[in-house]
């Protein structure tokens, strides 16, 4: 037995998955996720409103998602050492508060904190996912995780289109305080609805942090995933992340309504990605990873076209691409995630936080660099910073299909 495992105990949880229960499980998924995106569409309005520079509120989304991973490395491993029930109702109901403070910030640097504060907290979403696959039996596990994933990525996706459009309407600062509210009642339902779950480690809060390194170290699939999705992440972030400011200029022009409508394109996408889990039952999730990472290179290319279009053509050429580059980075995820949580069920937070851990560092990353790329050398810039890192990440996934 490893050095990761030596402290774990399975003990089998005898609660009946209801379909009320795996639909609690996956919206609540989606509303916590989402407070991470709510910003995006708004960051136009918003440094308006606040007088900061483009490069200043560039930095709302990038601590959001930093605050995720540092969340995900620093607290997702408790669910393995704790009630994971008494955990996402902690950590939901502080969500609601932090969501509250940022509607009511004064200025930017206090805002810029509350972002941090609702990364670290919306990694609840990431304690609801590895109960939903402890809940779940054997034989349906992939389908039920799927669902509560398709979940998580329309409250990614459908964020942006909700942030748009009621920011258009009432102002960014009706953003949170709507998801606030929101966060609240979810809280309320899931301290109703979720049962306990028992402990499967009694390692003390150290040695359970110190278990991730060594399970890095011992694992190979899971170094190999978590390396890809954060690179693909990089991309998928730096695109999200600016353009809301790109359409905000010439020559669009267009308001926050218009950019979050762009996250209807990337819905498609999700909504798309669960059928990814039925190819890698018969082709092998490895293979899902190599077409994923393929389909994202070839969206974000050919947004290098986009200079050459009309204005309108422009447009339909970017919703194109979001659809494509949506789906490569969601049907990878979850064949990487298929990939994961068959390593060691007893460490499965564990494995969780570093998968996401790494992923959402790769966000934060895109984050920051899209924001310098997009001032530096315009949209072109975002466009190169998406293609090479996709590259790298399909680079990492055949280098890992010949080493087999």
């Amino acid at each position: 037995m490893s050095i990761a495992h030596t402290t774990a105990t399975v003990i089998p949880i005898r609660t009946t998955l209801t379909s009320p229960l795996i639909f609690l499980l996956a919206a609540s998924t989606g509303l916590s996720v989402a407070a991470l995106y709510y910003s995006q569409p708004t960051l136009g309005v918003l440094a308006t409103d606040l007088h900061a520079s483009n490069q200043a509120v560039g930095w709302i989304p990038t601590l959001t998602q930093f605050g995720y991973a540092l969340g995900l490395l620093f607290l997702a491993p408790l669910g393995d050492r704790f009630d994971r029930r008494t955990i996402i109702v902690v950590k939901s109901l502080l969500l609601a508060m932090a969501l509250l403070a940022i509607a009511a910030a004064p200025s930017l640097s206090v805002l810029l904190g509350a972002s941090l504060a609702v990364g670290l907290l919306a990694t609840v979403a990431q304690d609801i996912v590895p109960a939903a696959a402890t809940l779940a039996p054997a034989a349906h596990r992939g389908r039920i995780v799927g669902t509560v994933m398709t979940g998580l990525l329309l409250g990614i996706l459908l964020s942006r289109v909700v942030g748009g459009l009621v920011a258009e309407a009432l102002g960014w600062r009706a953003v949170f305080g709507g998801a606030a509210v929101v966060a609240a009642f979810t809280t309320a339902i899931l301290a109703r609805g979720l049962p306990s779950f028992k402990p499967t480690s009694t390692s003390p809060y150290p040695a359970l942090l110190g278990s991730l390194f060594a399970l890095w170290k011992e694992h190979r699939a899971l170094r190999l995933a978590a390396m890809a999705q954060g690179l693909l992440s990089i991309g998928f972030s730096a695109f999200w992340s600016t353009l809301a400011v790109m359409l905000h200029g010439a020559p669009f022009h267009l308001g926050s309504a218009a950019a979050g409508s762009f996250g209807l394109a990337g819905a498609v996408g999700a909504l798309a990605a669960p059928f990814a889990g039925r190819l890698a039952d018969r082709r092998g999730p490895q293979f899902v990873t190599r077409l994923g990472a393929a389909l994202s290179v070839a969206s974000f290319g050919i947004m290098f076209a986009m200079p050459h279009l009309s204005t309108g053509a422009q447009l339909v050429l970017l919703a194109l691409a979001t659809v494509g580059f949506d789906l490569g980075v969601q049907a990878t995820m979850i064949a990487h995630q298929t990939i994961v949580y068959g390593i060691a069920p007893e460490a499965r937070s564990r494995l969780n936080a570093i998968f996401m851990t790494t992923m959402f560092v790769g966000m934060a990353a895109g984050g920051a660099l899209g924001a310098q790329a997009l001032a530096a050398w315009g949209w072109n810039g975002i466009v190169l910073l998406a293609v090479a890192s996709s590259l790298a990440a399909l680079a990492v996934r055949i280098r890992a299909a010949s080493a087999q």
